[in-house]
């Protein structure tokens, strides 16, 4: 439906029974969190809260809380959009079935910014200190806004039309920000607000800065859009909307000239020196750990605007799934059909969010330049596969699988367990290992060197099955010293606890290589060509998603895939099978989140027969 404002959307979910009003006061410092969190787990409704501690502005929670709540909220705009979607990838298709894209070019029109005098948010002021302080993890380093659309323009070419809309996270209080003047901005690599904060930089001046919360729906999903550098969240905001986005004045007294959307429900006004930061965080994070305290850039926020009843959505993130997988749903729906016109023989990729996203992608590309060869050895895919690791957010892959669509061509991108099996059986140890090493990863994965730095690993499988996959434990498999408790995770794939993992490289380095070697020569070995080597590998193999979580998130490849019989050859690392993935948890890596019992069982409370919560999940 095209909402105006979020009001209007809360007002026609609880028409339709997707949210309910709860009257008792709840605490913002992790009670909140920890509702939102059991609410999306159980498929729960979108939830008002009209008493909220320490604030008088009611605050809404689990608003994308299921991908059937996320279409019956744009019901009216998202075949719009894909029809856009279809033309973008076949342009030609408009003049064979001009019928079909009759409203096309309203949809077009919508995505035009529109500039306006004033706007509802500019009806009243408050403070930082008034606003809702939701921490959701006990060492969150303070409260945080974990739904905001921060907007940016180029200093060097201003426009509506090449803004920048973002969600990176902003820390309302804590650490050493300067109490109603200042707050935390956290954004990862290869985000588009990273090149207006460069062009702030060569200019030596401050970056003007605008943070959004609320407004109609469609802003917060554009927000987390991956859209071509360049082209404005704001034009996709308007064509799901199904409105014109409107872009007020900031008044006379305004510190800055950016505009601000003028239907959101909040808006903090500010700007950065591009060359002053402060400590931000810890904050749990969408990997399942904390992204641990560093410095980022500070926004002096010179005034917080808010329109009349306005609502303070907010969102909780942590160890997928969580809200943040509606999103992430949607944007395949809408986004999958044009990754072929990107990167040309890609037949279809997937994120895989039981990782957190970014850390494994898998891919079907396509072998078409040597139809003549008869061959096993991947070529073409190689090409996609880095094609792929330069495309935007798609870069922050950690590890990338990429397969042949023309060797099964029923495979389901979308089915992991399938794809794994797929390529299991067909890849070559020695030959289809790719890394990149000593590069950039996703800013919140701590499984690198250091913050940003750490390496990726491209596996590529092409032709029939090399090898056949056990679903059985083998009963005559004897274990080296240092391993135990072995478990099947999927077919092929063995979980096994090892010894806890010391920060002594030397010696875990020499200690791996002689596991390895001894693994390489154990023959009931022979049908599991992967071994996972985890401090719990009951925890890994109870279920799918576990087995994802724990081996690409606690692994670096560079430093956590070996193999036995492990050798350089032209500068090319290959093994012998098994290939060995040590996902026990370093020294170096942050903590995984973990809820508060005396939180709990308040929240069990709040559930319990006659309490307001009751019956919710």
């Amino acid at each position: 439906m095209s909402y105006r404002s979020l009001r209007a959307c809360v007002e026609d979910l609880e028409r339709h029974g997707q949210l309910r009003r709860i009257d008792a006061e709840v605490d913002p410092a992790l009670e909140l969190a920890e509702i939102q969190r059991r609410l999306y787990r159980a498929g729960g409704p979108a939830l008002y809260f009209s008493q909220v501690r320490g604030t008088d502005f009611p605050v809404l929670c689990n608003l994308f809380g299921t991908l059937e709540r996320a279409h019956f909220i744009f019901r009216d705009t998202l075949e719009a959009v894909r029809r856009l979607v279809e033309l973008k990838v076949d342009p030609a298709a408009f003049w064979r079935a001009p019928f079909r894209y009759w409203k096309t070019p309203f949809t077009a029109l919508s995505m035009l910014p529109r500039a306006v005098r004033s706007g509802p948010v500019l009806a009243h002021t408050t403070t930082l200190s008034a606003l809702p302080q939701i921490k959701s993890w006990p060492d969150d380093g303070g409260p945080f806004i974990t739904l905001p659309q921060v907007y940016t323009q180029d200093p060097e070419r201003p426009s509506l039309m090449t803004g920048n809309l973002g969600m990176y996270r902003i820390q309302l209080a804590g650490n050493d920000y300067e109490a109603e003047r200042e707050v935390g901005l956290h954004y990862q690599i290869h985000r588009g607000i990273g090149v207006h904060h460069s062009a702030a930089l060569r200019r030596g001046e401050s970056l003007p800065v605008n943070v959004f919360v609320g407004g109609p729906p469609a802003m917060t999903l554009s927000a987390v859009m991956p859209l071509p550098e360049g082209l404005s969240e704001l034009t996709f905001a308007g064509a799901l909307g199904g409105r014109r986005v409107p872009m007020a004045t900031p008044p006379p007294s305004a510190s800055q000239p950016l505009p601000l959307h003028a239907e959101a429900d909040f808006c903090l006004v500010g700007s950065i020196d591009p060359r002053r930061q402060k400590p931000e965080g810890p904050f749990g994070d969408h990997l399942g750990y904390y992204s641990l305290r560093h410095d980022f850039p500070v926004m002096r926020v010179d005034a917080v605007y808010h329109r009349p009843g306005a609502i303070w959505p907010f969102t909780v993130v942590g160890r997928p799934p969580q809200e943040d997988t509606t999103f992430g749903a949607l944007i395949h729906e809408l986004t999958g059909p044009v990754i072929p016109t990107v990167v040309p023989g890609v037949r279809a990729v997937h994120a895989v969010d039981a990782t957190g996203v970014h850390p494994l992608l898998l891919a079907l590309g396509s072998e078409r330049y040597t139809p003549y060869a008869d061959s096993s050895r991947p070529a073409e895919l190689l090409t996609q596969a880095h094609a792929l690791l330069g495309q935007g957010q798609i870069s922050l892959a950690k590890y990338l699988f990429i397969a042949s669509e023309a060797d099964a061509p029923a495979l389901d991108i979308g089915d992991v367990r399938g794809f794994f099996e797929h390529l299991l059986a067909r890849f070559e140890p020695s030959r289809d290992l790719h890394f990149h090493t000593r590069t950039t990863i996703d800013t919140l994965d701590y499984t690198g060197d250091a913050i940003n730095e750490g390496s990726k690993l491209v596996i590529a499988a092409l032709g029939p099955p090399r090898r056949q996959l056990s679903s059985e434990l083998p009963t005559d498999l004897a274990l080296p010293a240092g391993l135990s408790e072995p478990r099947l995770c999927l077919p092929g794939v063995l979980a096994v606890r090892a010894r806890a993992a010391s920060a002594e490289r030397g010696a875990e380095r020499a200690w791996l290589a002689e596991l390895c070697a001894q693994l390489g020569s154990t023959p009931a070995l022979a049908a599991w060509p992967l071994v996972v080597l985890c401090d719990d590998s009951e925890q890994c193999a109870r279920s799918l998603d576990n087995f994802l979580w724990i081996t690409f998130t606690r692994s670096d490849p560079a430093r956590d895939v070996h193999g036995a019989g492990a050798e350089v050859v032209d500068k090319h690392w290959g093994c012998r099978l098994p290939l060995v993935i040590d996902a026990r948890i370093k020294p170096h890596h942050a903590p995984p989140l973990c809820e508060d019992p005396e939180v709990s069982r308040r929240v069990d409370a709040l559930a319990a027969p006659g309490g307001p919560l009751h019956g919710l999940f």
